[in-house]
């Protein structure tokens, strides 16, 4: 503790300041307890760790702080006693804290009231309320007593559905006491959607993922936003696992709220990936799910039905929900079916089922008709869908998808480019042309970069009927391919091939190669409307999780082994037959892979 000091003597009412470091080399720290005479005060997740302390009865005290590693167990230690003390007489006052709350319609918060000393008798206090009737008290009369004057009373203030904003004073009172006041307001619920979310917010800063990332060396971005991933339907309600944590959505959304509250007047976005369709990923076995090819009705009731109701509580109107739909599915059913070279069985049966479709059109219909939530469906990357026979194809299928189910594309306000994937976003040293189309590197096609493939795919969309204003997001999480690997100029070497391996950013052996890519680097950091028709770069594939397993590992959670993630693996026609490139000794998708982490952060561009 570095306060208070031993000994310590305080002025009868004094406002008494509880401060203490702690550190973890071998994990981090994930809160600490502050007490009081043996009795918890506060219990504070963040450094510094610090918390003020009122109404203190005169006499003798002891301070004594705990800290808390993120292990599980956790495990913990605490500071020796600090003795201090309060001089003279105090008045008696009810301390009320928080002092003030904002609240949205039809939700609750709390303010805890206490008394500064112990009561020699029973003592009755009465809230009324001036202001708003919109917004009310439970309960409106509290005692206090010797067991629980210091510990306090928990006050509930609820506020009616509406959409206007309001403001009511609580004032708490007791004969001989100074009194408290509480004010509360119910923030006006946003009415219809902004044309981009990110625009002028802030964005959920994930803690599962910034611990793991301050943990691994990546303080530096540890507090950049990153998606939650929905995986499986006990995801929903938070299920241990490596992308939830024990954090359900209810427990991220309140989170959000929660950084909302710290940031002003500014408003929070949060980014969910809705990502359990039946039979998903039927060309990638590393991302296969838990549901069958025919479990749509599953998908439905149990898995978007239970989402959008929580979506739907009165208490998340303010938070921008940006949802991205289904990743790697739609494009499957152009790419993917047996008709290719490239397809599979499990890809023409989700084709022909019609459940791929049916469950990203059930998705945006559900979702769509929630006023706050923001739908961007999934796009692949343009070294999957940027070929003149799969370009316009992709987004004609979009158009089914989001058509089907009772959808419209007013369902839709944008599309995602890059998921979990490391295309380079821009390749400045190349330009697309006739005379380098037919390098091996760009093998004929349209685009070589994300970027321009990111603004093109926009305008196809508009030109097949979607609004004419949606927007696109790039994962930006790990395609910066920095490091001393970089290039940079063009080669000016006479043959072709040798050339454009020379002057391109993007170092993998094949564009589709997909899985833990060696050599990649964080890329762009996140923010709003970088370039024309991009709503924003976004790192919705947390970095530092894996893509795939590079052996087969036994789990439960449906993920099989895929060899695109195994780095003595030969290829298939998706890679063109060429060595995957993939990192070695990688865990199951979605868990915390450390020598990817490491890597990101070394190849990081722009540089850390």
């Amino acid at each position: 503790m570095t306060s208070p000091t031993s000994g310590q003597t305080f002025a009868a009412g004094s406002t008494v300041t509880l401060a203490a470091t702690a550190s973890d080399p071998g994990g981090a720290v994930s809160r600490v307890e502050f007490r009081v005479d043996g009795n918890l005060v506060n219990s504070d997740t963040t450094s510094p760790y610090s918390f003020n302390v009122t109404g203190l009865a005169s006499g003798s005290h002891t301070a004594q702080a705990t800290a808390f590693d993120n292990g599980s167990p956790a495990l913990s230690t605490a500071t020796t006693a600090v003795p201090f003390t309060i001089q003279g007489t105090v008045q008696p006052t009810i301390v009320a804290s928080p002092t003030s709350l904002t609240v949205a319609s039809g939700a609750s918060g709390t303010s805890t009231l206490r008394l500064n000393a112990a009561p020699s008798s029973s003592v009755t206090v009465t809230l009324t309320r001036s202001g708003s009737t919109a917004i009310t008290a439970s309960p409106t009369s509290i005692t206090f007593n010797s067991g629980n004057w210091q510990s306090g009373v928990n006050v509930t203030f609820t506020a009616a559905t509406g959409t206007a904003a309001a403001t009511s004073t609580f004032t708490a009172a007791s004969s001989g006491y100074t009194s408290a006041t509480v004010s509360v307001t119910r923030s006006g619920v946003v009415t219809g959607r902004v044309d981009n979310p990110y625009l002028g917010s802030g964005v959920y800063n994930n803690p599962l993922w910034r611990a793991n990332a301050a943990a691994s060396g990546g303080s530096a971005i540890s507090m950049q936003p990153t998606g939650v991933w929905l995986d499986r339907i006990s995801a929903i309600g938070g299920n241990g696992s490596p992308t939830t944590g024990t954090m359900g959505l209810v427990d991220h959304l309140n989170e959000a709220l929660a950084q909302d509250q710290a940031n002003g007047s500014t408003p929070m976005a949060i980014q969910i990936v809705i990502y359990n369709l039946p039979g998903r990923d039927c060309a990638a076995l590393a991302s296969n799910g838990e549901l069958g090819p025919n479990d749509l009705p599953r998908y439905k009731a149990e898995y978007i039905d239970v989402i959008a109701a929580i979506l739907r509580r009165a208490e998340y109107a303010n938070l921008r929900i940006v949802l991205i739909i289904e990743i790697d599915s739609l494009p499957n059913l152009v790419t993917n079916v047996t008709t290719r070279p490239t397809g599979t069985a499990a890809c023409d049966t989700m084709f022909q089922n019609h459940a791929y479709v049916d469950g990203v059109g059930y998705a945006l219909a559900t979702f769509g008709a929630i006023p706050n939530v923001y739908n961007y469906v999934d796009a692949g990357h343009h070294g999957w869908l940027g070929w003149d026979t799969n370009f316009g194809p992709s987004v004609d299928m979009m158009r089914t998808a989001a058509t089907a189910s009772g959808s419209t594309l007013a369902n839709v306000h944008g599309f995602i480019t890059n998921t979990a994937n490391t295309s380079a976003l821009q390749e400045p040293y190349i330009v697309v042309d006739s005379t380098t189309r037919p390098s091996r590197w760009i093998d004929w096609n349209q685009f070589n970069d994300e970027l321009t493939y990111a603004q093109a795919f926009r305008q196809r969309a508009v030109q097949a009927g979607f609004d004419a204003n949606i927007g696109m997001l790039i994962d930006t999480s790990r395609n910066g391919w920095g490091g001393p690997n970089r290039p940079t100029g063009p080669s000016t070497a006479a043959d072709l091939n040798t050339r454009i391996d020379a002057s391109r950013i993007d170092r993998r052996i094949h564009k589709g190669n997909w899985c833990n890519a060696s050599g990649a680097g964080l890329g762009e950091r996140p923010r709003a409307a970088p370039a024309a028709g991009i709503d924003a770069y976004v790192w919705i594939k947390p970095p530092g999780e894996s893509d795939g397993a590079s052996q087969e590992i036994p789990n439960d959670e449906g993920k099989g082994f895929d060899r695109m993630c195994d780095p003595t693996y030969g290829g298939n026609p998706r890679n063109n037959n060429n060595m995957t490139g993939a990192l070695p000794n990688a865990p199951l998708s979605g868990h915390w892979f450390p020598a990817q982490f490491q890597q990101l952060l070394q190849n990081a561009y722009p540089p850390l």
